[in-house]
Formats: structure tokens, C-alpha cells, sequence
């Protein structure tokens, strides 16, 4: 979010929006693939940057990551989503397109994982509440859900398992949008951490995309074996 007396915030808000919806279709054209996944990473990198004059006041805050994180997160999508495309239609390579550039943009994504995990140790209580009622051990619930945040985040980083990892990673961020923020819609009444309808889309639509930014991550790694390599016996 841009801040409180930005010249024209209202301008940049809306241009942006609009930027971000003519992207997202552009996503669904071949020729316009490449332009449009660079126009939403330029918005996700331009969010982070917006996002870190209150890390370096709050450092050792949790709340004055969350903006950075999740601007992070998709930024690193687009980033490989931009380096398959380059690669499928062939084009001249880059450095930003490289390989080693894509491991670095995967262990960025581990860390936003990471952090997600640690953030549910820290507010335990209230990723608790939000777990749906109807499931049992809420608490160690979220206490659970924070650690494999946090283990499919190492193991990416570190790559074991890393197929494995970012594709549980992306099934868990799209089921905590399916149990959690679309029954919100519906819920009467209204639990106590729901907010008003047009925040609840803004959440439901983050989740979202930082989602579709793990399953980005999985599909780059679909040449990975979903598990350990044997060893060849030695004769």
C-alpha cells in the first residue's frame, strides 16, 4: 500500500489496479505472456520496496514483515514464470533468466515460507481461531501448519525434496483459502478476525496469489524426483 499523502495516491492506486488487470489478461496470450508477467513483477517488487522503510524502523517485528513478505512472495512467481517463458519460446538468455538466477529466486520463496511458518508460533492464538470449527486440536493445528510452513520452506532452500516441498507448500496455501477465507463469506455471524466483505476479497485474493506463486515454484521444479535418489550398488 502506498502511503498517506503520496501526491496522487488515488491516481497510482487505480492505475495500478488496472495495470494489474489488463497483466492478467496479457497472461493468457502467448505474445503477451513475457510483457505482462514483467508488469505484475515490477508491481510485487515496487510493493516490497514500498514495504521496507517500516522493516528497518520495526526490524525485529513480525507484523512489519507480513507487506514485504507477501509482496515477495509473488514477485519471486513472476520471476520464474518469466524464466520458463523466456526458455519456451526460445528467446536469447540473460542473466536474469539463468539458472542460478532461478535457484535464488526459489530460495527467496523458502524464506517467505519460513517466515509464514514462524509467524504462526508467534500468533498462535489467532491462526487457532481460524482454523474451521469443525476440526479438532485447533491450536496444534496451527502449531502443525507453522512447522511445515516453516520445514517445506529449509527444504527448498536447501534442496531436499524441493518438488515435494513447494507442491504441499502450494496444496496447504490452497486449502487455507478454501477452509478458511471462502466459508467467511457465509459464516453468520461473523468471526471475531472476519472483516468487512471487500477486505475478506483483498485477503481471499492474496492467498491466492501467493498460492499460484508455489505452485510456479513446484511446476520449476518438475524435472526433480519427488523423492530421495537411489544409489547405484556398488558391484
Amino acid at each position: 500500500p502506498l502511503p498517506f499523502g503520496t501526491p496522487w495516491r488515488e491516481v497510482w492506486v487505480y492505475g495500478c489496479a488496472l495495470a494489474l488487470l489488463a497483466a492478467s489478461v496479457g497472461l493468457c496470450f502467448a505474445r503477451t505472456a513475457i510483457p505482462s508477467v514483467l508488469t505484475i513483477g515490477a508491481y510485487q517488487a515496487a510493493a516490497a520496496a514500498i514495504s521496507t522503510p517500516q522493516i528497518l524502523a520495526r526490524p525485529l517485528n513480525i507484523d512489519a514483515w507480513y507487506p514485504f513478505c507477501e509482496a515477495l512472495t509473488p514477485l519471486t512467481g513472476a520471476w520464474i514464470l518469466f524464466i520458463l517463458l523466456r526458455a519456451r519460446s526460445r528467446g536469447p538468455g540473460s542473466q536474469i533468466a539463468g539458472e542460478p538466477t532461478l535457484r535464488i529466486a526459489r530460495m527467496l520463496f523458502g524464506l517467505t515460507c519460513v517466515f509464514y511458518g514462524v509467524s504462526h508460533f508467534a500468533y498462535a492464538g489467532h491462526t487457532a481461531g481460524m482454523v474451521p470449527g469443525w476440526l479438532p486440536y485447533r491450536l496444534a493445528i496451527a502449531y502443525a501448519t507453522g512447522a511445515c510452513h516453516a520445514a517445506a520452506g529449509l527444504a527448498i532452500i536447501v534442496g531436499i525434496l524441493p518438488r515435494l516441498a513447494a507442491t504441499l507448500e502450494a496444496i496447504m496455501m490452497s486449502a487455507f483459502g478454501a477452509l478458511v477465507w471462502v466459508p467467511s463469506f457465509f459464516m453468520h455471524p461473523r468471526p471475531s478476525w472476519a472483516t468487512r466483505p471487500q477486505q475478506l476479497w483483498s485477503e481471499l485474493v492474496v492467498t491466492l496469489v501467493l498460492a499460484v506463486g508455489a505452485w510456479i515454484v513446484a511446476i520449476s521444479l518438475a524435472e526433480r524426483s519427488w523423492a530421495f535418489a537411489s544409489r547405484a550398488r556398488v558391484e
